[in-house]
């Protein structure tokens, strides 16, 4: 539990401990977060870090001055994609070694329906899954599972990195120093959350609706 709230406050209040760091570590602070964001997508322990009130956080900072934004977004864009490369390649080195015909619970019939996935929708979650806290974590992991091919991987990766970083560092940016956003932050990180899982939500109704219809 208190990790739990620890993890809580550290995204509801990212804000104040960014700043806080910056005026502790000056330049150094592209390099922390820099390395907090390829551990939020790349090791698949670790979702409970925080990913898109950082970026929205680091981006109005950059908006008062304290960091640059190119560097940021450039610093950040690769942080993303490298950690879902790092997530991938632990994935399909990984899934051999548990998925067993004598594993309980992680059988080989599992590994089969993870790659058919992948084969299929693979590309479409590796980007979706990019604006989804937890999920972001775990896609790239069962993609390297599921062998997806490296290469579409790759570019999926890359495209779906870039579009999260961009958009929440420039949402930041040109919004996140507004006086309704800074005393509300709390409250703007949990909008900014839900919202994202908008496009997933939609997209989880037409699958849904597709089946009813393939069913009837």
């Amino acid at each position: 539990m208190e990790l739990l709230s620890t993890a809580l406050d550290l995204i509801l209040h990212i804000d104040r401990h960014l700043a806080d760091l910056l005026v502790a570590y000056g330049p150094w602070i592209y390099a922390i977060l820099f390395f907090i964001v390829f551990m939020e997508t790349g090791f698949v322990v670790t979702p409970f870090l925080p990913g898109d009130s950082l970026l929205f956080a680091a981006g109005a900072l950059a908006a008062t001055g304290g960091l640059d934004v190119t560097v940021l977004l450039v610093s950040l864009t690769a942080a993303a994609i490298l950690g879902n490369i790092a997530n991938y390649h632990i994935g399909r080195f990984v899934g051999p070694r548990v998925f067993t015909h004598t594993s309980r619970w992680l059988k080989q019939e599992h590994l089969l329906r993870a790659q058919h996935f992948y084969d299929k929708h693979g590309g479409k979650t590796i980007v979706i899954s990019r604006f989804l806290p937890f999920l972001r974590t775990f896609a790239p992991f069962v993609a390297g599972v599921g062998r997806m091919d490296y290469l579409r991987f790759s570019l999926y990766n890359a495209a779906g990195g870039t579009a999260w970083v961009f958009s929440f560092v420039l949402l930041g940016y040109y919004f996140g120093t507004r006086p309704w956003v800074k005393q509300n932050f709390g409250l703007t990180i949990v909008a900014i959350i839900v919202i994202s899982t908008i496009p997933a939500a939609v997209e989880m109704w037409r699958a849904w609706r597709r089946r009813k219809r393939t069913a009837a």
